[in-house]
This record gives C-alpha cells, structure tokens and sequence, in this order.
C-alpha cells in the first residue's frame, strides 16, 4: 500500500519559514518523481512544486513558488521536502505530497496523493 505522510505544518508569521516533510512508503522512491500541491476553500488544487527522480535531475515550480520555495529529496530517508521561506497570508492552504506516475514531471498527474497537512500563514 502506497502510503504519503505529510509532517511540518502549523502556524507562522509573515515573512516566516517552514519546511514540510513528506515520508514515502509501499513504492520504490528513487524511481518516481515526486510532487506538492496546495489548496485553499473555494479554491482549485495548484501544483506547488515537482522534483524528479534523482536519475533525472530536474525540478519544477509556478511563479507563485519560484524564488521563495524549495523542494529537495532524500532517497536514504524515502522523504520529499518543501522549504517555503518568505511566507506570505496567501500561502495559507492545505499542502499535499503527491506521487507521479513517471520519473520526469511531464505534468500536474498523479497516482496517489497524501493526507494533506494545514500551513497557516499570520499577518
């Protein structure tokens, strides 16, 4: 069984930092690239980032995230991490960890998604 565990959420200030971890399991993790997504109510499911297998080398962000958030991979721990600094109101959502299908990020597909994890961002 597929399994994405997001940790790291919370509360944070403007201008603050916060990283989110996601542990992977029931695949292998070095094979397939992975993905955050974030939503907010009333709002449509965005891609916030996407980092391909380490084979691959690659990553991928909107201009919401370019410049402020991160993500990296550590295929010893089977984790997938998003660094967002600078955090604004606006970044208030729920995060998601998503697995794609492939090892590129060929596009906002995904064959499981997490639980998903509360970032709430104070003015």
């Amino acid at each position: 069984e597929v399994q994405l565990v997001e940790s790291g959420g919370g509360l944070v200030q403007a201008g603050g930092s916060l990283t989110l971890s996601c542990a992977a399991s029931g695949f292998t993790f070095d094979d397939y690239a992975m993905m955050w997504f974030r939503q907010a109510p009333g709002k449509g499911r965005e891609v916030v980032s996407c980092i391909s297998s380490s084979s691959k080398n690659s990553t991928y962000y909107p201009d919401s995230a370019k410049g402020r958030f991160t993500i990296s991979r550590d295929n010893g721990k089977n984790t997938v991490y998003l660094q967002m600094n600078d955090l604004r109101p606006e970044d208030t959502n729920i995060y998601y960890c998503a697995r794609h299908p492939l090892q590129w990020c060929t596009g906002p597909v995904v064959a499981n998604w997490g639980q998903g994890i509360q970032v709430t961002v104070s003015s």
